[in-house]
Formats: structure tokens, C-alpha cells, sequence
């Protein structure tokens, strides 16, 4: 593609970013990385060069990353197939030892050293190091039965998070790429947890400026398929109810709203197949998706 912006047109849209640099300088900004992004070449390359360049400008991203195709793919090799309830993964104990390699392994380690050759130091991490995300058995409502709720396994809610070796990482200039996998001191259990909702505990723990939660559309959409620039506690209800919000959008809005009401200044639900979305969302004032309100 043809570069049609001149010397001088590249320095005013440098300057046009000043404000947002210094009004997120030094703060945490949490990420929930997953989607298209994750999984298309090219959407890659742009994330990692993103959290670079947030982390170059003074600001401190921590990503909280999903891998629901990569878990998928697994366990189609191994002739299992994928259930979810309410959006949550089914997780039986063959299933969370697929989790727990594909999330804490694989698809970790992908993103760490894509952040590295960008030109960042990012630090891989999961609930079990330094009890950083403790948990509990889900359970879920069951629509038929209100009086036994439904267990669906290795499937867990957070309990606490230890923020120290974060704060430890960050002062230091790391990067923190954390997988969703929570963890019973007590039990020594290991538990599979929803990636948005440990983004959004995340948040809430670091008291971060912002919360981004990347997704495969463009935003939260109505019935007809409209972007919904802006959504409230009231709104999200009525939109829960009625359908127009399902599956595993839930917990995605859920925890998006909870954030919001717990004080994150700014929560916004992202499209990841945008090239560089994080540095349009961050430093423009071009949003590219829904922002939640309490």
C-alpha cells in the first residue's frame, strides 16, 4: 500500500497523540489478547509491536491471553470434543491437562517470544507461580433445576490474586503475559478459568486506567447487527435477557461491566481483527468498539 501521508502530515499525527500519552503515562493498562488476533499472522506482528510500543511510551500493559481454537485443535487430535454451558469450557480432568499445556505452553510462550522480537521483555506466567491467581470450583446455575447447580469440572472462579511478583515484573520493565489457569494451594488443585474474567480480576487488583478485552467482532452488536458504541448496567441486562447477548459473550460483558463498577476508569471491548487496534483504542480518538459503563 501506498504511504500518502507526507513528513509533515506523520509529525501532526505524532503530536495529536501527546494527550493520550500523558494522561495513560505510568499506568496499567490490562489486556485480554484472543480471537483473530491471536491466531492471523499479521494481527500478531501488530499486537506484539503494540505492546511494545505502549511499553516504550511509559506505559505498563499486562496481557491476560485466551487460546480457545488452539485448546480445540488439541483435543480433536486426541478425538475429543469441545462443550461448553453458559459459555464456560467443560473442563474433566483429560481436558484441563490439555488446558493446562496448551495455555501455560504452547500458546504462551508464542506470544512471549513475539513481544521479545519486537523488541519487549515479556515474562510468561500462570496462576500456579507465586499463587498469583487463586481459585474454586464454578459452579454453574442450572435453568431446570435452580436447586442443583451445574458442575462442569476443572472449571474455576477466582478466590484472590497476588499482585507482588506483577508489581515485581513491571518496576522492572517486564512485561507480564499471564494464562488463565488458577490454582487451590489448599487442594493442589488446578482450575481452567474464563481468560475475560481473570482480565477483568486483573484489573480491578492493579487498579488499572483501562481494561481492553479483544474480540472477533466489531463490538457488542443489537439484534440487527449494529455496533453498540456504549453499554450500561441496565442496558447489558436487558440485552442478557432478551438473547441479543449469549454464549460466551456473557462472561465477556460480565466481567467487562464488574470492572467498570469496581472503579476501572475505562473498560472497552475491542475488534482485534483491526491492525494495530490497541494504538487506535489507546492513543486516537478513533474507538473501534463498545465502551462499558457502570
Amino acid at each position: 500500500m501506498t504511504n500518502t501521508l507526507s513528513p509533515t502530515e506523520k509529525a501532526t499525527l505524532l503530536a495529536n497523540t501527546l494527550p493520550h500519552i500523558q494522561h495513560f503515562y505510568g499506568k496499567t493498562i490490562v489486556i485480554k489478547y484472543g480471537g483473530n488476533a491471536m491466531t492471523e499472522e499479521h494481527l500478531q506482528k501488530s499486537f506484539a509491536q503494540d505492546i511494545v510500543f505502549l511499553k516504550l511510551i511509559g506505559l505498563n500493559p499486562i496481557v491476560v491471553h485466551g487460546g480457545g481454537p488452539q485448546i480445540d485443535s488439541a483435543l480433536n487430535r486426541l478425538g475429543k470434543k469441545g462443550h461448553f454451558i453458559q459459555g464456560m469450557r467443560v473442563t474433566d480432568k483429560e481436558t484441563m491437562d490439555v488446558v493446562e499445556w496448551v495455555l501455560g505452553g504452547q500458546v504462551q510462550q508464542n506470544i512471549v517470544s513475539m513481544i521479545n522480537q519486537a523488541g519487549g521483555q515479556a515474562v510468561g506466567l500462570t496462576g500456579k507461580d507465586a499463587n498469583l491467581i487463586q481459585a474454586r470450583k464454578k459452579l454453574m446455575s442450572n435453568k431446570e433445576n435452580p436447586t442443583e447447580p451445574l458442575d462442569i469440572g476443572h472449571v474455576g472462579e477466582v478466590t484472590a490474586i497476588n499482585p507482588s511478583l506483577i508489581h515485581t515484573l513491571v518496576e522492572n520493565q517486564f512485561i507480564p503475559i499471564i494464562s488463565p489457569i488458577g490454582f487451590n494451594p489448599e487442594e493442589g488443585t488446578t482450575y481452567n478459568i474464563n481468560a475475560d474474567v481473570v482480565a477483568g480480576k486483573m484489573a480491578q487488583i492493579l487498579h488499572a486506567e483501562k481494561l481492553l478485552l479483544m474480540t472477533n467482532i466489531p463490538g457488542v452488536l443489537d439484534k440487527d447487527g449494529n455496533l453498540l458504541t456504549h453499554l450500561s448496567t441496565a442496558s447489558i441486562d436487558n440485552l442478557i435477557e432478551n438473547g441479543t447477548i449469549s454464549g460466551g459473550m456473557i462472561p465477556k460483558i460480565t466481567s467487562a461491566l464488574e470492572a467498570a463498577q469496581s472503579g476501572i476508569p475505562s473498560v472497552h471491548i475491542v475488534d482485534g481483527r483491526i491492525p494495530h487496534c490497541l494504538l487506535l483504542e489507546m492513543l486516537t480518538d478513533n474507538h473501534v468498539g463498545t465502551m462499558i459503563t457502570a
